[in-house]
């Protein structure tokens, strides 16, 4: 195949992510994964980016009668008609998402083993399910939060500290709708798909400890309010374990994960003539590593056919951090997408686009970029340093100078970062 024209590898890049982003759409993936009518009442719980999307989808095919309650971030909603949708801040909790929680805890409460509760759980749950543990308050969990968010931790790590630290979260939401038969839906966000880090668990079981959330808070330097360092060393954070009584009538289902984007966005590319290749649905690492290491196997490909022939396009997903030190504005796509154009200055024809799913990348509106052979070109021409925004952490600046930021609004849905570099 002859080279790609530059419109036409915009228009592709462009295709392959709103593949990867309608694969995941609630609507497609929820109706198959739900469970039969029970004999009683049906209660909605949720919380995420995608919960007001995937409960249009639940009221679209439930057959019976239902009530309840989910809370997404501002813009999100979606109209519905039995289920309430709440709407609060991301990534940093607010009160909104505090009454919200409060509420959808109220609601479980008093339930029979007649009754089912239906948990619509996504990324993004995490800040928008907030109950501080006992002696903590809105304001240090916001805190704490903002600390982590700018410790370079990877998903896991801080999950594992919002669990101990909530009274929600880490299985304790599943706890108080027993005895009712509970079914989690997830769409999954996290690398791994592990259920007790996407949204950190509410209504899951998890292994990990307080003694594992003071360590992460150790390693970060998270300075951590009294009372939370004395809750987590007593012990008294600990979250619901596998075959906790409480969670016996519990189960989960998948509705959607990161591999089923990267795979429709494979198709878009093996229809273009390019050939996919995945290179994994949960990478992590700070972003400006893992372009490094993109970057290496882009030269293989280009220079040596190895270990993939062109034309190509390489997929990957996860999440990866940015551990921050500048003043910019974040954003750990628009990162990882500098950083791949300074390491492949020196290589023609390589294009790259990477964004997150959920149309947020960091703190912006903004879902990602995309990279052309010719942006650093372009970038210097207009006095922009490349470099200095990198170290900065200001790569959406860098992109909206150069007219190459991608903006998808929001997407309703949250499978994570989308990366994909097109070798023709």
């Amino acid at each position: 195949m002859p080279d790609i024209p530059p419109p036409a590898a915009r228009a592709l890049l462009r295709q392959m992510l709103d593949a990867a982003v309608a694969a995941a759409q609630p609507a497609l993936c929820l109706p198959a994964q739900l469970p039969a009518p029970p004999r009683g009442r049906t209660i909605v719980i949720g919380a995420g980016k995608a919960s007001a999307a995937m409960a249009r989808a639940l009221e679209d095919h439930w057959p019976a009668p239902l009530q309840g309650l989910v809370v997404t971030r501002y813009g999100y909603q979606v109209p519905c008609q039995r289920i309430e949708i709440a709407q609060a801040a991301h990534p940093v909790p607010d009160a909104a998402g505090l009454a919200a929680t409060q509420r959808i805890l109220q609601s479980v409460q008093g339930l029979t083993a007649d009754d089912l509760v239906l948990a619509l759980i996504s990324g993004g749950g995490s800040s928008l399910l907030v109950a501080p543990c006992a002696g903590l308050t809105l304001s240090d969990k916001q805190n704490i939060n903002q600390a982590l968010l700018a410790s370079g931790a990877s998903i896991a790590e801080m999950n594992c500290m919002r669990r101990h630290l909530s009274g929600v979260k880490g299985g304790r939401l599943g706890a108080v709708c027993a005895p009712a038969q509970l079914v989690t839906l997830l769409i999954s966000d996290v690398p791994g798909d592990a259920p007790a880090d996407i949204a950190s668990g509410p209504t899951v079981a998890d292994v990990s400890t307080c003694a594992d959330a003071l360590a992460i808070a150790q390693r970060y330097q998270i300075d951590l309010p009294a009372a939370a360092h004395a809750w987590l060393a007593s012990g008294a954070g600990e979250t619901l374990k596998p075959n906790d009584v409480r969670l016996a009538r519990s189960s989960v289902r998948m509705v959607t994960t990161p591999q089923m984007a990267l795979q429709a966005a494979a198709q878009v590319a093996q229809a273009a003539g390019f050939t996919p290749y995945i290179l994994g649905d949960s990478l992590e690492g700070e972003a400006r590593e893992v372009a490094k290491v993109h970057a290496g196997m882009a030269r293989q490909v280009l220079r040596h056919g190895q270990p993939f022939q062109t034309p190509c396009v390489l997929l990957s997903g996860g999440e990866t951090t940015v551990t921050l030190k500048g003043a910019g504005r974040g954003g750990r796509n628009v990162e990882f997408l500098l950083a791949l154009g300074l390491a492949l200055a020196d290589l023609p024809g390589v294009y790259a686009l990477a964004a997150d799913t959920d149309g947020v990348d960091g703190m912006e509106d903004i879902a990602g970029a995309v990279l052309t052979p010719d942006s650093l070109q372009r970038a210097w021409a207009q006095g922009l340093n490349p470099r200095s925004f990198l170290d900065h952490n200001d790569a959406h600046s860098f992109f909206q100078a150069l007219g190459d930021s991608v903006i998808t609004g929001p997407t309703l849905t949250n499978v994570n970062d989308f990366r994909v570099i097109l070798i023709p």
